[in-house]
């Protein structure tokens, strides 16, 4: 079992980092969960009868790393959920990709139309009644052979959503052999959730976390760890306003 890392907690949320190849929350194969290794955390901690609540707001895909926030109450939960729904949170995410073209400076915009087949997500021609609208955002940080180094913004929150438009848009996800990735990562894709900041559900305040990628991202493109600490915080909390899509 992967080992729980939790970088905060208070009596109303938990923000942990989650290890590639960790499932957020059970499924069919009954291996363990973050969810559940956190559900037991709190048990055993304030030594509660029973299972312990926490609400799980969003999710990582088993192979994707990185920061996720659960709620502690119900209260917390809903508030949570709410600015999820908003887009008021600010996720970005860092990722090596495959990369043999230019990429033009600055922020660059992907909009697709996506529908999803058993587990794979498609990008489609047109809107239909089976598909859906998404918009990210993309920047390149490093580029090294052919292999590129980029900070990722959501729009629009669909499953596989930047695995399906960065492989649609010739940069598959390095390690992602479902969207066309050529190299191997075991049991990880090189997408990682770097940086989470949102309103404390009950405090009135900003909190902002950090999560720096894990160590297989160097087998593919090197980087200063401080350098690039310090350049996702300026570029998150100076992302140009957009018009967040919620359809």
């Amino acid at each position: 079992m992967n080992k729980l890392n939790i970088i905060y907690e208070d009596n109303h949320i938990i923000v942990a980092d989650k290890a590639a190849g960790t499932l957020t929350q059970g499924d069919y194969s009954g291996e363990t969960s973050l969810l559940e290794m956190i559900k037991e955390y709190i048990r055993v901690k304030f030594n509660k009868q029973g299972e312990a609540f926490i609400g799980l707001v969003h999710r990582l895909d088993r192979p994707v790393s990185g920061l996720l926030v659960f709620a502690r109450t119900s209260k917390a939960a809903a508030r949570l959920q709410k600015e999820f729904t908003s887009g008021r949170i600010k996720k970005f995410y860092l990722a090596v990709v495959e990369n043999s073209s230019e990429i033009n400076p600055g922020w660059n915009r992907v909009e697709n139309f996506l529908e999803r087949d058993r587990d794979v997500t498609h990008i489609v021609p047109a809107a239909s009644s089976r598909s859906e609208k998404a918009v990210l955002y993309y920047l390149e940080l490093l580029k090294e052979k052919n292999f590129s180094l980029l900070l990722i913004k959501l729009d629009t929150g669909k499953k596989h959503q930047i695995r399906a438009q960065l492989a649609g848009s010739g940069k598959p996800v390095t390690g992602d052999k479902k969207y066309g990735s050529k190299n191997s990562a075991g049991d990880s894709i090189l997408l990682h959730s770097a940086w989470l900041s949102f309103k404390h559900p009950v405090k009135d305040e900003m909190v902002e976390f950090y999560s720096a990628p894990p160590a297989i991202f160097r087998k593919f493109i090197e980087y200063n760890s401080e350098e690039l600490a310090e350049n996702v915080r300026n570029l998150a909390e100076n992302f140009p306003v957009t018009q967040v899509c919620r359809d």
